[in-house]
């Protein structure tokens, strides 16, 4: 979606969006009105335990890669996700312990699984750009650099392994790699997500058109929710402007106790649920 121009082709109004945020509003308006415009931001469902767990993870990494490289160990690594751990979500200490031990498994393995000359670029870099009608920004967990290009990394800790298609998809990837691009002016077409309860990756080496098709759809969810803001700020309808969008997703909803109709759409879940078996 390509906004109105203003001098030099810039278009005269960039909408400024992360990948969160074009995700809530592609997953459900309402959530996206409560989340970003609601003012009292309505209260929210207290902390996920998966959430906690990968974010320990990703802190425990981060902490990692700022050691000199003498000092990164596969040990260290287990002792890093020791010192970051939170057990917020989780059903019991008990619960917790066995988890922080299989993060520690999974962390630890990972890193003894890198090259030992490995040094990334970047690590939790933000990046902002304007793309078109768009400036795309966020954070990116790592940034590699491999043979002359950059690398976009990022780390999943779901009980799910990761496809192939999940990084060709991956709208976010894709944004960060444009935003990389033009931030780090360098090549950067290869994303990956590094699974790291399964020790497995998942990558893919876009083209020029694969990050065109990424960038006209997030122009697209950008357009669509920065409408619908500008009606919601001159008083119309919030129930037209931001209709609800149900599914599975309702059960672990942030604002599911304000939301009839997800409460409706799916069963109520304890925060551990999320949790791998």
């Amino acid at each position: 979606m390509q906004g109105q121009l203003g001098l030099e082709g810039i278009p005269s109004k960039l909408v400024r969006v992360t990948p969160a945020r074009l995700a809530t509003w592609a997953q459900c308006p309402r959530k996206y009105r409560m989340t970003y415009l609601d003012r009292p931001t309505p209260t929210r469902a207290g902390a996920w335990a998966n959430a906690t767990l990968g974010a320990v993870v990703h802190n425990a990494l981060r902490a990692y890669f700022e050691l000199r490289a003498d000092q990164r160990t596969p040990q260290r690594a287990a002792a890093l996700v020791r010192e970051h751990w939170k057990a917020d979500g989780f059903a019991s200490s008990a619960q917790a312990g066995e988890y922080r031990r299989r993060a520690q498994e999974w962390v630890s393995s990972y890193v003894e699984q890198l090259a030992p000359d490995v040094a990334p670029l970047a690590v939790e870099r933000w990046v902002s750009a304007p793309l078109g009608s768009i400036i795309a920004e966020g954070r990116v967990d790592r940034i590699d650099e491999r043979h002359g290009e950059l690398v976009v990394v990022d780390y999943k800790t779901g009980r799910h392994g990761l496809r192939v298609d999940d990084a060709r998809r991956s709208l976010a990837l894709g944004l960060y790699a444009l935003a990389v691009r033009r931030n780090l002016h360098r090549p950067c077409q290869r994303v990956e997500l590094h699974h790291l309860p399964t020790g497995t990756v998942a990558s893919w080496e876009h083209s020029a058109e694969s990050l065109a098709e990424l960038q006209d759809r997030a122009e697209q969810l950008a357009g669509e929710l920065q409408a619908a803001t500008d009606a919601f700020d001159d008083g119309a309808d919030e129930q037209a402007l931001f209709p609800v969008r149900t599914g599975p997703h309702c059960s672990w909803c942030d604002f599911r106790a304000h939301c009839p109709e997800g409460q409706q759409a799916a069963p109520n879940l304890p925060p551990w649920a999320l949790l791998g078996d």
